[in-house]
């Protein structure tokens, strides 16, 4: 049984992260956003033994939800193209299952940061969007975010990319940093 990447508790956060965090609420910066690998969203569906490809609307919704994290970190982080690695991303596919594999892929691409994530469906009305930001180069899950929808439409997965990412990712306050 495929098991999904734990997220860290609210106090795991790493000082790399804490720029990220600055930049999305508008503090100063001092240095340039880090360069982030942001992966193309997953399906998981833990109803079907052995996975199953994604059918051409939830394809669409992929790819839809991918495009909706990279706008809504807006200039949080420089997005690195991921395209080099296409062959070592579908070989190790799904990242979700892959043990931190999308942290040595983004680290081989010249990223600081590896964001990832998964859509689990639960049937064709309720899923839960699970988002994870981990360090290059130690893997270490550093900030990650999970919500659940009940409905199954373009808007409510949009919606829950937005609200992972406002609410999660770059959620103020940051435990022990200032």
């Amino acid at each position: 049984m495929t098991r999904p990447i734990p997220l860290p508790r609210a106090g795991h956060v790493c000082a790399s992260l804490g720029l990220l965090l600055a930049l999305a609420v508008g503090a100063p910066a001092q240095a340039a956003p880090e360069k982030a690998a942001i992966f193309g969203i997953e399906l998981f569906d833990p109803g079907v033994v052995g996975g199953r490809k994604a059918r051409p609307d939830e394809t669409r919704r992929l790819g839809l939800v991918t495009e909706e994290l990279r706008k809504a970190l807006g200039e949080a982080v420089e997005p690195i193209d991921v395209a080099p690695q296409a062959a070592e991303i579908a070989k190790q596919a799904p990242l979700y299952k892959c043990d931190g594999c999308a942290a040595s892929i983004a680290k081989t691409l010249g990223a600081d940061l590896a964001i990832s994530g998964y859509v689990e469906k639960g049937s064709n009305q309720i899923f839960n969007l699970t988002v994870t930001i981990a360090e290059a180069a130690t893997g270490k899950i550093v900030r990650g975010g999970r919500v659940v929808i009940r409905a199954d439409t373009d808007d409510t997965w949009a919606h829950a990319m937005r609200w992972v990412v406002k609410n999660r990712l770059l959620a103020e306050p940051l435990p022990n940093r200032s």
